[in-house]
């Protein structure tokens, strides 16, 4: 069993159904695993960062402050059952006006890495977008694709880097990782 220093999620596709553009908390809701997966990871590592895209944003089709409302939902799902969440970030951009905060690039892993001492080289970043595995690639992480959200379209479409794992989802990959 490896032992990870932190363990980078994606949000929409990963740990939640993605039917684009979640805009209120009553259209979020965890995928039924995501709990019982991210409690089964704990075993090999107890730090969580999730790193999301939300073009909603700068598109502006979500509010600040409706994003703000889903991230502290999450937040409290996370501590209310024991699960260590170090923090969420979040980059806005459109993708015509990205910075090297949007992911394929790496600014939200390199901000993490600074505000809490994290080893990004013995560190896993789970996703279900070809953005997703291209950071942690980047960064010399283990990658695990997850074919839930865009997850199998991602699979038959990653042309430049693979994912060092492919499993059916978050908790396929966390009996994998803590067996």
């Amino acid at each position: 069993m490896k032992k990870y220093d932190t363990i980078f999620l994606d949000r929409d596709g990963t740990l939640n159904p993605d039917p684009g553009y979640i805009n209120d908390l009553n259209h979020f809701k965890l995928f039924p695993f995501t709990l019982d997966a991210l409690k089964k990871m704990s075993k090999v590592c107890n730090r969580f960062c999730i790193v999301t895209n939300q073009s909603g944003i700068g598109r502006g089709k979500i509010k600040q402050e409706k994003l703000d409302e889903i991230h502290d939902y999450i937040r409290s799902e996370f501590e209310k059952h024991h699960i260590r969440l170090l923090d969420i970030y979040v980059c806005p951009d459109h993708p015509d006006h990205a910075t090297t905060d949007r992911k394929p690039e790496t600014g939200m892993f390199e901000d993490a890495a600074r505000n809490y001492n994290i080893d990004l080289n013995r560190s896993l970043m789970i996703g279900d977008a070809g953005s997703d595995i291209e950071a942690g690639a980047k960064l010399k992480m283990d990658t695990m694709l997850v074919l839930t959200g865009k997850g199998s379209e991602t699979l038959q479409n990653l042309d430049n880097v693979k994912p060092s794992i492919v499993v059916e989802n978050l908790l396929a990959g966390a009996e994998l990782i803590a067996s």
